[in-house]
Formats: structure tokens, C-alpha cells, sequence
């Protein structure tokens, strides 16, 4: 049954609609030349700073609440990163609307040694499995500055919500066959839209991102180093690690093509620190020396940050099925230094929250409800009409 939706000075209201969506019909050629990257400042890597820990709990709210029982059950260890996901299905959610990622812009700015990590999308329909047709035809459309104002709306967003120094994790595991931002079909657009991403976000005043490179270890479907887009356009040179083949070893992992070595090499040569924005247990099973060995890696490493990916089958502490890795994890990582003392009892050794498995966001847009006084809803407009409008979303209030 069709809702019932009431309007407020209905003849005004809708004839400065029909105008606006009559709009949206027109295309928008205004895209900007500018060379991407240029100016850009190159950081540096800090071998001496202690990595910055945290983990991939859940994408929203609750993800932000788990920090800090993880934290307790760690005994007190310090979680200085927050990691969740941009949904990648539309790009009204690539831009991040509002609200979705206010509890995680208030978690970071408790504490000015926090870190916000953003994984983010370079293209809607991320997991619809797309064509390489279909991919290299968005992505030269990319290259060419089609999909600028998206990004350049995600910085806005960050910088409002007071987090400018978010690192965006953008186009994670290019080098695989996952995801529509997939770098396979034509590199060479990638990296130049890449570029454009990265240039438009830094054009807006006040922002402070950092852009962390992130392929998944190993060649995958291509090797990363052929995705790489810059020195002037990444500040971080990260690698999502499970333990998985075909690599049945960690020393596999660190030695084979394209592998954990590899990604150390690359960085030293291009002088960037690392990072691991992805890792955990895989289809090797509950796996303690890997879970050692990973641990130790990242010690002798010192990546800037680290975040596991805490559900079913990867995780430690949301996952009951990883006993024996649990317990490596959390002797290896629990009273660190800067350990605060825990807030609440701690959790039994011997078992894991009953927490449900976070499932990355494919968030929808609700309903109106009539019952209220007011009421928004999303307008399919091109960038053209959000130009003039300012959002997609109308609201119409009694």
C-alpha cells in the first residue's frame, strides 16, 4: 500500500521539485583538468613511534562501545584506532551522510591521540560483481573527474564532523577480484582517478587526510606495485594479511611475490611507513603461531597502525571459534605501557563475548513516517541539481 505523505504549502513545494529533478536530466561537463597530486606533501616514516593498535569491531555504534570492552579484556591496553567502512552500494553513502559516522567522529575526538580509520570506496555497486567492461568504462570516467564531487562531499562531511586528519583507506585490495574499485582492468585509469580522488579531497580547506595504499598480500589478480599511483598521492603503503593460501606458512607469507617483505621493501624505497588495516585468521584455521608470528612481525615493523578484523573466521575476541589464537593474542598484546586500569571486571580468559559478528555496512534509506511531524526522503538528483539543492535529502516539516 502506497504511503500516505502529507505536504506543507504543497504548490510552492512542488513546483521548486519538479524543477529540481527536471534538472537533474542535465549533464554536468564542469570537471576540473587539474593535474592530481601535485604539490602534495610527502611524510616521512616514524620507525621509533610506537604502532598505534586498535581493531575492526563493528561499522557504527557498537563498534565504538566494543572498543572499549576490548580494551578491558586486553587489561587495560590502550586502543587508539578506529576503523570502520564507508557503505559502497551508493555513492549517497560513499559520501558519508550525515549521521552515520558521528560516534566515531566524537570517539576520536575524545582523546587527541586517536586515529580515525575510513575505509572507503572509489566506485557505488562495490560488491555487485561488475564486469571488467563495466569496471574500465567507470573507471576512465573516473580518471576524467566524472566522480570528483562525490569525494570532494566525503571531505567536506569529515572536516564538519571534526575529524580532517582521518586516514582514508581508499580502494582497499585494488590488486584482487573482489570489488568494483578493482585495479585489473585497466590500471593506468586507476591510478589516474586515484589521483583525482585524492586531489579533490585535499582541495577543501582544512583537511588533513592521510591516503593509505592497501592492496591485499600476494599478486592476486594483478600485482599491486602495477596499481601504485604515486608518491605525491599516498602517505601510507598498507597490505590487508589473512592467513590463507597459498601461502601455508608465515614464512610463505613474508617471502612470496608481492608478500609481507615485499611491502616493507616498497615503503622503505618510496618512504612511507606501513600499515595493516586488514589482518587475521583465514582458512589456515585457528592458527596460534601464526597469530604469533603476525604479532612479532608488526613489533619488529613498527606499521603506524594496526587493526585486526574482529569477526568470524579472522577474529580473537568476537570469535569463539579461535581458542588457541585468542589466547596468543591477548597474552601478546595485553598490559602494554600505556595499559589504563580496566573500568569494569574483566572478561573470563577462557571465553569470548557473545557479541554479534559486525557485518560491514549496507546500510538502506528508511521510510518516511507519517506519524511524525516531518519527514525526508532521498532524491535520485544528478550532482548538477545537488548543486542548487545542497542535499539529496528533502525534508518537508509542518
Amino acid at each position: 500500500m502506497p504511503v500516505q505523505r502529507r505536504f506543507i504549502n504543497f504548490g510552492i513545494g512542488a513546483t521548486a521539485l519538479c524543477l529540481l529533478v527536471g534538472g537533474a536530466v542535465l549533464a554536468d561537463h564542469d570537471a576540473t583538468d587539474t593535474q592530481a597530486g601535485k604539490g602534495a606533501t610527502q611524510r616521512a616514516p616514524e620507525p621509533d613511534r610506537t604502532t598505534a593498535l586498535g581493531a575492526y569491531l563493528d561499522y557504527g555504534p557498537q563498534g565504538v562501545q566494543r572498543m572499549a570492552e576490548l580494551s578491558r579484556w586486553l587489561g587495560g591496553t590502550e586502543l587508539r584506532v578506529g576503523h570502520s567502512y564507508l557503505p559502497g552500494d551508493l555513492w549517497e553513502n560513499i559520501e558519508g551522510r550525515p549521521g552515520f559516522l558521528a560516534a566515531w567522529a566524537a570517539w576520536r575526538k575524545a582523546d587527541e591521540d586517536r586515529m580515525f580509520v575510513l575505509n572507503t570506496p572509489m566506485l557505488e555497486r562495490n560488491e555487485e560483481r561488475v564486469s571488467d567492461d563495466e569496471v574500465r568504462g567507470l573507471l576512465r570516467a573516473g580518471a576524467y573527474g566524472q566522480f570528483d564531487e562525490h569525494f570532494r562531499r566525503l571531505a567536506e562531511r569529515l572536516v564538519l564532523l571534526g575529524v580532517p586528519d582521518t586516514v582514508i583507506v581508499l580502494g582497499w585490495e585494488m590488486n584482487g577480484t573482489t570489488y568494483t574499485h578493482r585495479c585489473g582492468p585497466d590500471p593506468v585509469a586507476w591510478k589516474a582517478y586515484w589521483n583525482r580522488i585524492v586531489t579533490a579531497m585535499r582541495s577543501v580547506p582544512g583537511q588533513e587526510f592521510r591516503f593509505d595504499f592497501a592492496p591485499s598480500r600476494g599478486r592476486d589478480a594483478v600485482p599491486w606495485t602495477e596499481c601504485y599511483p604515486g608518491d605525491d598521492v599516498v602517505d601510507i603503503i598498507g597490505m590487508d594479511s589473512y592467513d590463507q593460501p597459498p601461502a601455508r606458512t608465515f614464512d610463505e607469507q613474508v617471502n612470496e611475490p608481492y608478500g609481507l617483505q615485499k611491502q616493507v621493501d616498497f615503503a622503505a624505497e618510496h618512504g612511507k611507513p606501513i600499515s595493516f588495516p586488514e589482518w587475521g585468521l583465514f582458512r589456515n584455521g585457528d592458527n596460534p603461531e601464526y597469530m604469533r608470528r603476525m604479532l612479532e612481525w608488526i613489533e619488529q615493523h613498527k606499521p603506524v597502525y594496526q587493526t585486526i578484523t574482529d569477526y568470524c573466521p579472522h577474529g580473537v575476541w568476537q570469535c569463539a571459534d579461535n581458542p588457541h589464537s585468542s589466547q596468543v593474542f591477548r597474552e601478546m598484546l595485553s598490559g602494554l605501557p600505556d595499559a589504563t586500569t580496566p573500568s569494569a571486571p574483566d572478561a573470563d580468559p577462557s571465553g569470548t563475548p557473545t557479541a554479534p559478528k559486525p557485518d560491514k555496512p549496507t546500510p538502506t534509506v528508511p521510510a518516511p513516517d507519517v506519524n511524525e511531524p516531518g519527514w525526508c526522503v532521498t532524491l535520485p538528483l544528478s550532482d548538477w541539481s545537488v548543486r542548487w539543492l545542497g542535499d539529496r535529502e528533502l525534508c518537508v516539516r509542518d
